[in-house]
């Protein structure tokens, strides 16, 4: 019970407290609108008009939520846009009058469709109110108040259609478009741009398509196209007929593989906006968009709309990415709040006819970053900050950026519009632009060919030697001609990876004996003339043959060799180094220095004494160990110290020389090009390298087996010291024959092999990609591998011109001995001179010598004297005397 009664009086309470709280909120918000409305001095009428049963919803949230952005970043304004939303569906004439009269707007926003554009233009230039507009209006009329909020380049993305159509070489299109919104102004620009860049013609031009036709008028429609076999199809429609046409496509077969078809940013820009079953059937479609820029800014404002959304409706379809126009509107509605404070602070008059002039100038001066880039207004105009994106459908809803155009290096590099900078610039506009792997209708990565394009003639050079190159064969039983090789596999590849079919058939160039006809400048001049569509096979780039037609990137090494046979081993190269003069002049030196370093340490030095033998050994063991520095006797006197520094000096230099030439001779095979009596070899047709490389007594030859009898003879039977040739053809003589013959690598004169085409193809530089590609997976080097089978390794970096070292000579050196004789003559000399022991030794020998003489004299007079006895007597005692005294 106390419980109960406890319940009843808490329940009352509370009821009563929110009550409170509830009329207190109230009137604080009362209040907060009561200060808001007397801050804001003034209230701009704007109207909106959209398509409310489409997309125009969204639209319009974007339009609400850029005034509560704005107005929240600056709530110290003094003026507040006010919004009145119609539904375009409703006649505009009555919409006008209601704006005009009634609310008196002030500027409108709005305008999806060209018809309501051109309509809302005029209304715009009487009432002289500023009209910002989704859609373009006609071109033959100008509006002065008409300003265009989208960002739209029809000339830019003009050049990027031709871009693409040149690209995969179609030259049959076909142009579907609604007659009564874009035949005077975009198709015109697009034909002339067809027939200038791609120098063909559009095939067919469908105008019996119009938003308003029911789908069995499509249907017929393209029945009718279908008849024409032409399967490429450029689409310019508005975003609410294209779901209509692709949707009938698919029905008939249009969206298979073997078809190509091309939108345009008119409704490519809405392809987010719509269902994902008409997504799914424009599956391998090709389109233009406009490049949104990735910002925090732009996700809020998706997350924001899509709870809004799903608040209102959860069952409605979540929004997976905003559509261009939406931003658009948002940006400018942006602009147009900012344009409206500027100028209610210039003009303090209303409602009058000057505030439209003043408020539209306002408008084309507003410069700031948007959701969409950079916003300024030029003529009216919107201008592009930012390329379009290409686009590509590849099913299941998802949709493919694979490149931009014009490029983003492009944009970066160039000045003003980024569009404008090609479109005034019509040469080779399909090499600016970079597209991706593009998945095709059907799902097929292959694209269809131009309808009727005729094969390409592909010259091929017919060669008697080297055919791992170009081999051609001819089979006489099926008739039918057989053409291989490194340089054909190379091609094949090459084409086969290009985003499009080339159709080619291969055409020996040959005469009535299987021979080349003509020289390869021959062949090269038969492009020019246009006889063959290009050349493929071993023909060098060269800045004659480049002035009447384009190569691709060379394909094979660069440069050219010389092949020469490899040296015959020689058991006693070691001593080739040193000529015999010079190795007698080391070993007499080495005994000498060794005698003489003897002579100055026996007095003191207990090492260099002994017996004689043992004083010999050391006197032979010391003076070759200097060679190695290994000696291990110690040396006191300072004279033989010196005698050792010199000696040593000059040992380092003759072991430094003779390892330096040892090294030298052991891996370079040395040709001496003009010396008299070598000859030197060429390939047959290769001319140009001899008179780059200023050769004389040159002989030509054809094959391997000729070039392997000319050095088997060498210059003195007939044949010759070496062979010039191209590295590739090295190359493939060396992976059959590399244990007796050697390249030595010279100047890279030449530019490499690649292959032939007329000028300005746009062939050349999308092979040239491939080629590039197929080096970076080295796809190139297993095919040098298949064909070449083992590159030779054996070569030398340095230049031809360059000589070996030849034998070192005694002349070379005597310089060097002749510092080292003066050294020991010195040292002697000191020795002598200072050396006191020696002194003695030296005079103790005199006397030995003296008293010698002095006994041959004696004995000398005895026999003189031997017949005079008695004087003869007295003379030896008196000698024999004096002796022994």
């Amino acid at each position: 019970m106390e419980c109960r009664g406890l319940r009843q009086v808490i329940i009352p309470s509370f009821v009563t407290f929110c009550c409170l709280i509830g009329h207190l909120s109230a009137n604080i918000e009362k209040l907060n609108y009561d200060v808001g409305s007397i801050m804001v001095e003034d209230q701009v009428h704007v109207g909106v008009i959209l398509d409310m049963e489409s997309k125009g919803k969204i639209v319009l949230s974007c339009i609400s939520m850029a005034l509560a952005d704005f107005y929240h970043l600056h709530s110290n304004y003094s003026t507040r846009i006010v919004l009145y939303s119609r539904d375009s569906k409703v006649n505009l004439c009555l919409l006008s009058l209601d704006f005009l009269e009634n609310i008196k707007v002030e500027a409108i926003i709005g305008a999806p469709k060209r018809a309501e554009a051109n309509l809302l233009a005029e209304l715009g230039e009487a009432a002289k109110i500023p009209l910002m507009s989704l859609s373009p209006a006609r071109t033959d009329n100008k509006y002065p108040f008409f300003v265009e909020i989208m960002r739209a380049d029809e000339a830019a993305e003009v050049k990027g259609i031709s871009a693409i159509i040149e690209v995969f070489k179609w030259r049959d299109v076909i142009l579907l478009y609604d007659s009564k919104e874009y035949e005077r102004d975009f198709i015109p620009s697009l034909v002339k741009s067809f027939q200038e860049i791609t120098h063909g013609s559009v095939a067919y031009k469908s105008s019996n398509i119009a938003s308003s036709s029911s789908n069995e008028e499509i249907t017929a429609e393209l029945q009718k196209l279908i008849n024409l076999k032409i399967k490429v199809f450029v689409v310019h429609v508005s975003h609410f007929f294209a779901p209509r046409l692709f949707l009938n496509a698919k029905k008939l077969g249009m969206m298979s593989e073997g078809y190509a078809w091309i939108m345009t940013s008119t409704s490519m820009n809405f392809l987010h906006s719509m269902n994902l079953s008409v997504i799914e059937s424009m599956q391998g479609v090709l389109g233009f968009k406009s490049s949104i820029p990735a910002s925090i800014n732009l996700h809020s404002l998706t997350s924001r709309l899509r709870r809004k959304f799903y608040m209102e409706d959860p069952n409605m379809e979540a929004i997976r990415e905003l559509s261009a126009d939406g931003i658009w509107a948002y940006d400018a509605t942006w602009a147009l709040a900012e344009a409206v404070e500027r100028a209610r602070l210039k003009n303090s008059t209303t409602r009058s006819s000057k505030d439209g002039a003043v408020l539209l100038r306002e408008i084309l001066q507003t410069r700031f970053k948007g959701l969409s880039g950079e916003i300024q207004y030029v003529n009216g105009k919107l201008i592009p900050s930012e390329p379009f994106e290409i686009v590509n459908v590849i099913g299941k809803g998802e949709i493919k950026r694979i490149g931009f155009w014009p490029r983003k290096e492009e944009v970066k590099s160039g000045k003003g519009s980024p569009q404008q900078q090609l479109i005034h610039n019509g040469r080779n506009l399909a090499s600016t632009i970079d597209l991706e792997r593009i998945i095709w209708p059907g799902g097929s990565r292959r694209e269809l060919s131009s309808s009727g394009t005729p094969k390409l003639k592909i010259g091929v050079p017919v060669r008697i030697g080297f055919k791992e190159l170009v081999r051609v064969e001819h089979d006489l039983e099926t008739n039918t001609i057989h053409v291989t090789g490194f340089s054909i596999d190379v091609f094949k590849a090459a084409i086969g990876a290009l985003p499009y079919e080339v159709p080619y058939e291969f055409i020996p160039i040959e005469d009535a004996n299987g021979n080349l006809a003509g020289t390869y400048n021959d062949l090269v001049y038969q492009v020019y003339l246009k006889k063959y569509d290009a050349v493929v096979g071993d023909v060098t780039i060269t800045e004659n043959r480049s002035q009447y037609v384009d190569f691709t990137i060379p394909y094979t090494d660069l440069g050219v060799g010389m092949l020469v046979p490899n040296a015959k081993e020689n058991m006693w190269i070691f001593f080739k180094p040193l000529s015999t003069y010079l190795w007698l002049a080391s070993a007499a030196f080495f005994i000498l220095t060794s005698f003489v370093v003897w002579i100055i340490e026996r007095p003191t030095n207990k090492e260099f004494q002994g017996t004689v033998e043992e004083q010999i050994g050391t006197l032979f063991w010391f003076s070759f160990s200097t060679l190695v520095f290994a000696y291990t006797e110690k040396l006191s006197n300072n004279l033989a110290k010196f005698v050792v520094i010199i000696w040593v000096f000059v040992v380092l230099i003759l072991s430094s020389s003779y390892t330096a030439t040892l090294a030298s001779m052991m891996t370079v095979k040395q040709i001496e090009l003009n010396s008299r009596g070598n000859y030197i070899g060429y390939q047959s047709g290769s001319l140009g390298v001899l008179v780059n490389l200023n050769l004389k007594a040159a002989k030509s030859y054809h094959s391997e087996e000729e070039y392997i009898d000319a050095l088997s003879k060498g210059s003195k039977n007939g044949g010759v010291s070496g062979i010039i040739d191209e590295v590739p053809y090295i190359n493939i003589f060396l992976a059959k024959y590399s244990a007796d013959y050697s390249m030595i690598k010279t100047r890279a004169i030449t530019n490499g092999f690649a292959f032939v085409f007329p000028k300005g193809s746009k062939l050349v530089h999308d092979v040239s990609r491939q080629i590039e590609r197929l080096r970076q997976e080295e796809k190139l080097l297993e095919m040098e591998k298949t064909w070449f089978r083992e590159k030779t390794t054996l070569m030398s970096d340095e230049d031809m011109t360059q000589s070996d070292p030849n034998t070192i000579d005694l002349y070379d050196f005597r310089g060097l001995f002749l510092i080292s004789g003066a050294s020991l003559a010195i040292s002697l000399f000191f020795f002598v001179v200072l050396s006191t022991r020696f002194r003695n030794l030296f005079l103790g020998l005199m006397q030995l010598i003296r008293i010698e003489l002095q006994r041959f004299r004696t004995f000398f007079s005895y026999i003189v004297c031997n017949g005079i006895e008695q004087n003869c007597m007295q003379v030896p005692t008196q000698v024999i005397v004096h002796a022994v005294h």
